[in-house]
């Protein structure tokens, strides 16, 4: 099945994470840097430039002006300016209405929780812009539970509370929303992480459906960069394979994601060898090497429907 996909995404450090996958399960891609760095911020140092929505404009001008701007997806992940998100919003809505079947998967990726406490890593004031533009207009969203407590000003402690500020999400815009980790307590035990997924549908008689699950996959102990972007890809692959059945299109994708986390642990442990911490660049995600877990996973990691 071949589909465009058009995506605003972080630098090339990242996007690799995108285009590869996506590419692999069969989906045309252009690709356009909201930042063009020289690696991901998971390293001590980086270098490179944040694109604002001018030249965001610019790009999409010259897709345009070729009459290949007609997608089927948009995916957009990491960025740093205001301007550029906002632009995001302007070329999200004219692509929809060129076609109205277009699915936009927001990943507001602005921060996260270490040690209970949270902290957004991009500036403050992206904040309102997903929450007041952004979201309104997205199909899916992928916030791990800081970015959804956030974007609703809501605190999560409880499953309950999660599903209520889900609802929250909802009302906002999207059909479909992914809390993609959380610090829930799981019932498999401590050694697993908590992702909650809601699919609402409006039926022809004007009723709402609403599918829940839960899914638990095991932790992996060490900091990947790139998990967000790469659950938010292989969400809207599965997804659209599987398009009203979130239990199986979670399922693929977390339990892709475990395949090719515990390949990337495994290599980097290699690489760092006995007793010592893999650093950043021994912990890059085995993409190329986790090919056919992306284009066929076996599932070991079963969702449960709430």
């Amino acid at each position: 099945c071949y589909c465009q996909c058009h995506f605003c995404s972080m630098s090339t450090a990242v996007v690799k994470y995108f285009c590869v996958l996506l590419q692999v399960l069969g989906f045309e891609v252009d690709t356009v840097n909201s930042v063009q760095f020289s690696n991901h911020t998971g390293y001590a140092h980086w270098k490179g430039q944040v694109l604002n929505s001018d030249e965001l404009h610019e790009l999409y001008e010259g897709l345009k002006l070729n009459k290949v701007n007609r997608y089927d997806y948009v995916l957009t992940g990491y960025t740093r300016d205001t301007s550029f998100l906002a632009m995001v919003v302007d070329i999200v809505q004219e692509l929809k209405q060129q076609n109205s079947n277009l699915v936009y998967v927001c990943d507001p990726v602005m921060g996260d929780k270490w040690n209970g406490e949270g902290s957004m890593y991009v500036p403050k004031d992206l904040l309102p812009v997903y929450r007041d533009k952004v979201v309104p207009v997205a199909d899916i969203i992928t916030p791990n539970q800081f970015e959804a407590e956030l974007l609703t000003g809501r605190k999560i402690h409880t499953e309950k509370e999660a599903l209520e500020v889900m609802d929250m999400l909802h009302a906002m815009g999207p059909e479909t929303v992914v809390i993609t980790s959380s610090d829930l307590q799981a019932p498999l035990g401590n050694n697993y992480l908590i992702a909650l997924g809601s699919h609402r549908k409006t039926k022809a008689d004007g009723t709402k459906m609403t599918q829940r699950i839960r899914v638990e996959s095991p932790k992996v102990d060490a900091v990947f960069v790139g998990t967000g972007d790469l659950f938010a890809a292989m969400l809207l692959a599965w997804t659209h394979k599987h398009p009203n059945n979130l239990k199986v299109a979670c399922e693929k994708t977390v339990s892709a994601m475990q395949h090719v986390l515990q390949r990337t642990i495994k290599s980097a442990k290699a690489q760092a060898g006995e007793g010592n911490k893999p650093n950043s660049a021994q912990l890059e995600l085995r993409m190329v090497q986790s090919k056919k877990d992306i284009e066929n996973p076996e599932i070991i990691v079963k969702a449960t429907v709430l």
